[in-house]
């Protein structure tokens, strides 16, 4: 058998509570399931899973049939009389005024 190490960490009791529940139904001890983490960040040489803030919610700006196409035929209306934004001018005015990238 290998050596091991010891592995101190604090977490809220709560969330121990229930990763504990959870893993105890899969068969798995916290342990195991620390064991498990840390082989994975040592074979994917980083975090096993994406590390970064929630996006924000999407607003529902779903319209009722005639009005979604009132919308469309505005929009086609613009693009044939010209009056239309380039990409790049769209990239660079878009996250500051959204909060989102393209």
């Amino acid at each position: 058998m290998s050596r091991t190490a010891a592995v101190s960490a604090r977490v809220e009791a709560e969330v121990k509570e229930q990763a504990e529940q959870i893993l105890g139904s899969l068969g798995i001890s916290m342990s195991t399931a620390i064991d498990m983490f840390l082989r994975q960040v040592v074979m994917r040489r980083g975090i096993p899973f994406e590390a970064a803030l929630p996006r924000p919610p999407v607003p529902d700006i779903s319209l009722p049939p005639e009005e979604l196409a009132a919308e469309l035929d505005k929009g086609l209306k613009d693009i044939k009389e010209g009056r239309t934004v380039s990409v790049d001018g769209l990239k660079a005015d878009f996250p500051g005024r959204y909060g989102v990238e393209l």
